[in-house]
């Protein structure tokens, strides 16, 4: 039957009893398939994940411009790792730290959320944060 209508006999599940086998145009098939891998992955996003990094004695207008830049981060759709670097003696003082990571989550609060909480990773203390879920009413 395919070789009369000059099409494709194609396997398509041998392993099932008895196989299953389709009448086709297998380069059409092909064709199709490669553009349909093509506009999935065009539509895919992918998320990075950027970072902003600061010290302990970073100065509000300084702040407020680390913030600005996260919020950008954020509004492409990507994932920010918000890093507090400590410097000597500063160690003694990670309340401080804390502090600083709440302050800064109150400026971007309108657009992130925090997706892990502010931990120490070694000498800094490192919280992650990305876009805000909407909520559904």
């Amino acid at each position: 039957m395919a070789y009369k209508a000059d099409l494709d006999l194609v396997l398509m599940s041998p392993t099932a009893k008895p196989p299953v086998v389709k009448i086709m145009d297998y380069g059409k098939f092909k064709y199709d398939a490669m553009k349909k891998a093509k506009e999935n992955k065009k539509n895919q996003k992918n998320v990075q994940l950027k970072e902003t990094r600061f010290s302990l004695n970073i100065e509000d207008h300084d702040l407020n411009t680390k913030a600005n830049q996260t919020r950008k981060f954020i509004n492409n759709g990507d994932r920010v790792k918000v890093s507090l670097r400590f410097r000597g003696r500063e160690l003694g003082h990670k309340n401080l730290g804390y502090d600083l990571m709440d302050r800064f989550m109150e400026l971007v609060e309108d657009v992130a959320q925090v997706d892990k909480k502010p931990a120490m990773e070694g000498r800094s203390l490192v919280m992650f944060i990305s876009k805000k879920e909407e909520e559904k009413k």
